[in-house]
């Protein structure tokens, strides 16, 4: 009575223990898990705050050409009246209050710049461009992370598809096995077959907790790169691939890579930016024109106007700071060389990196065509020995030599279409288009 109602709680804690782990498991699409990576990334973030922060420079840099207003207000308090002395012969030294001995003074002003040569106008214009920049690479860090991500995607249910394959060597070995005991029995055949399938199901489930230790490894990081503990229990959902597999033309993906990958577009509005600088910093060989109106008023009875209403108009320019200025120009012109020099590496790079991921993806299309077959024909190859070897005719050898050529036929066909995945998302990727749209 005690042994079973242990067993009966057992039972009952392992069906416990297996509801609390599906409750917790989860299933994960690729665009699905591609949207939560992007929305979790750090980098995504540090970028969205840094394009923030070039947003507020545009608005720094746009106060300039508005109106300066400025107000002040105070209250004085002396501790002797302001008089002056008046002396003469007649009526001899006398005093005269010219001020209060405590007063209020307030004053309002108002400052325009009218003309600079386009000095603000350009650091306005620039600031904008360079928040373009940021702009793009927020969106370059975006498909980063998704690229990042698809891979590691990839490698899951790679995977998961070592696992089954791993998982079905061993149910193909232990079922020779059976029959090898079977044939044993009835002494058909020698010990000698029994022990070589015992040895080969004992190396098939090695290959299979090595199998499941991959999967474990990558489902940290798909974890990892979505921002969560790394022990969560995900599942990938597996993608159909087409059954045809056009090639992508490498001149069409390199032209559509030249006018769509952020960086290159980077690079081009950040040497806009340092035109408009240039512009800005001749501007200040130039004159600068202003307008100033201002009300000014002092609280004081013995004076006729209390207040004052002032409207002036003035002029400056720097005549001599040293070759400051001179030297920021020649600077800003070192740049831009350099710059101009980063863009033609950076589409050297750049069209060679579509270059190999257009031969991969090419290339991993053929495999997967020739491996699907080879697959096919390991199959039908394993039930033959099979049948030969249960009639007695085949050996033991050939069984396990076609179960091995069969797992090696399916870990070489699984392994070539998530190939295809990875190179065709690197595809996209090299082009600059956006995955989450890719893959919606």
């Amino acid at each position: 009575m005690k042994r079973k109602t242990i067993l009966l709680l057992f039972l009952i804690s392992v069906v416990a223990a297996s509801r609390v782990t599906n409750a917790f498991a989860s299933t994960l699409t690729l665009s699905e898990g591609l949207r939560l990576a992007v929305e979790n990334s750090r980098l995504v973030k540090e970028a969205v705050h840094e394009e923030g922060a070039s947003e507020a420079d545009t608005l720094i840099a746009r106060s300039k050409l508005l109106p300066s207003v400025d107000t002040s207000l105070s209250q004085t308090f002396l501790a002797y009246q302001p008089q002056a002395i008046f002396s003469s012969p007649a009526f001899g030294t006398n005093t005269v209050a010219m001020s209060e001995k405590s007063f209020l003074t307030y004053s309002l002003g108002v400052q325009q710049t009218l003309y600079d040569f386009r000095g603000n106008a350009s650091k306005y214009e620039a600031s904008k461009v360079i928040l373009e920049t940021k702009k793009l690479d927020t969106k370059r860090i975006r498909n980063l992370a998704a690229i990042n991500f698809a891979i590691i995607y990839f490698d899951l249910l790679e995977s998961q598809k070592m696992v089954n394959v791993a998982e079905q060597e061993v149910d193909r070995v232990q079922s020779h096995l059976k029959v090898a005991k079977s044939l044993y029995e009835e002494g058909v055949i020698t010990k000698n077959d029994l022990l070589q399938a015992e040895v080969r199901l004992s190396d098939s489930r090695q290959r299979l907790l090595t199998a499941r230790n991959v999967r474990a490894v990558n489902e940290s990081r798909l974890n990892n790169a979505l921002v969560r503990p790394l022990k969560t229990p995900v599942e990938g959902v597996d993608i159909k691939m087409p059954t045809v597999f056009p090639e992508i033309d490498l001149e069409k993906a390199w032209e559509t890579a030249r006018s769509d990958r952020p960086e290159i577009r980077i690079v081009t509005d950040t040497l806009r930016s340092l035109d408009l600088e240039q512009d800005a910093k001749k501007a200040e060989y130039y004159p600068k024109f202003i307008v100033n109106g201002s009300y000014d008023y002092q609280e004081n009875r013995y004076q006729l106007h209390e207040g004052n209403w002032a409207l002036t108009f003035g002029m400056s320019l720097n005549l001599f700071n040293g070759g400051k200025t001179r030297a920021e120009i020649a600077k800003i012109d070192r740049q831009k060389m350099k710059l101009v020099e980063e863009k033609d590496r950076l589409v050297d790079e750049i069209k060679l990196e579509v270059e190999k991921y257009v031969l991969d993806t090419n290339t991993a299309r053929e495999r997967v065509s020739v491996t699907k077959d080879s697959m096919q024909q390991a199959e039908e190859n394993l039930r033959i020995n099979r049948v030969k070897y249960e009639e007695g005719v085949g050996t033991a050898t050939d069984v396990l030599d076609a179960v091995t050529l069969l797992t090696v036929a399916e870990t070489n066909h699984y392994r070539a279409v998530y190939d295809l995945g990875k190179s065709e998302a690197a595809v996209y990727y090299s082009m600059g288009k956006d995955l989450l749209e890719v893959y919606r």
